[in-house]
């Protein structure tokens, strides 16, 4: 997709570096980053390793968008159809976090469980940094992006760490909160945000979303070569 905004581009390798310390920033400030990674002393590092890797997914296999002077970044994926489980990556995670790895995978199983079956772009991740207008920026980072979706009739899904869902950037961008992931043991919400695209220059009804129910997976999650089992039980919307 090609970015109309000034200062607003698709990032390179080049970029890496520097973005995966605004990702692994902005997961240090959410409770997310702490349930993580419990041990305040090596969460930082665990956290700075974990937004290398994801970042380098995202330009290997996805779209990442930045600014001129990086103070965001947007990590998206095609979405035609179900996404790829993320066991076909998780002997990676474990090499690169070792430990650390088994909340990461129960994370990202959380995610697969309960991501939509329609065709969207799945935004991944999304990151400001904390000295700048995060609204604005975030604003502007994406706005291109959802034109390009809107033309082509396409809506987009993220996940967001809030407890107010509704008060938020996505929220604001014409994302609507539906069912929550809850994350155990002991976690945050993580509200599922969809946007459905606009039409005659407004958001549309979410219509067709196909999106599951609500899914509380179960409290122990165990490491089997470089997977983890997950169970899962519906529960209403």
């Amino acid at each position: 997709m090609r970015l109309m905004e000034s200062g607003v581009r698709r990032a390179t390798g080049d970029d890496a570096a520097v973005l995966s310390r605004v990702l692994a920033d902005a997961l240090l400030s959410q409770r997310l980053g702490a349930w993580l990674v419990p041990d305040a002393a090596e969460r930082p590092a665990v956290l700075r390793r974990y937004a290398r890797f994801v970042v380098a997914q995202g330009l290997a296999h996805g779209q990442v968008d930045t600014t001129d002077d990086h103070a965001a970044v947007a990590i998206w994926y095609s979405r035609p159809a179900t996404p790829p489980a993320s066991a076909v990556w998780m002997y990676d995670l474990h090499r690169l976090l070792g430990a650390h790895a088994t909340r990461f995978g129960l994370l990202h199983a959380y995610v697969d469980a309960v991501h939509p079956h329609t065709a969207h772009h799945y935004l991944a991740h999304l990151a400001v940094a904390a000295d700048r207008r995060q609204a604005a920026v975030g604003s502007a980072l994406l706005a291109g992006y959802h034109r390009s979706l809107d033309v082509v009739g396409l809506p987009a899904y993220a996940e967001v760490s809030t407890d107010r869902p509704r008060d938020g950037l996505l929220a604001r961008l014409g994302y609507v909160p539906r069912s929550p992931i809850l994350l155990e043991p002991g976690g945050p919400v993580l509200w599922r945000m969809w946007r459905p695209p606009a039409r005659a220059g407004r958001p549309g009804d979410a219509t067709g979303d196909e999106l599951p129910a609500r899914v509380r997976a179960e409290r122990t999650a165990i490491p089997f070569r470089g997977a983890l089992l997950l169970t899962a039980s519906p529960r209403s919307p």
